[in-house]
């Protein structure tokens, strides 16, 4: 099922991950379960997607999840 807003997102992503790895989250949720319609591993895969993408963007340190320094 695709999330319309954050607030729609599982509690442990909304807990975990800061306001805007929570949007890079959804978007690419959405895109990922649009993607893969006709597997059967959908939901999986899409999460799987979507915690990919906000590790591009993120980092976890300690408990907190932080933006990933440029260089």
């Amino acid at each position: 099922m695709p999330y319309v807003v954050t607030d729609d997102l599982p509690p442990s992503v909304r807990r975990h991950l800061p306001p805007h790895a929570q949007e890079i989250y959804l978007a690419a949720f959405n895109n990922a379960w649009a993607e893969y319609a006709g597997s059967a591993r959908r939901e999986e895969i899409a999460h799987r997607v979507a915690w990919a993408a906000v590790k591009t963007q993120y980092v976890k340190a300690g408990d907190q999840w932080v933006p990933r320094e440029r260089g």
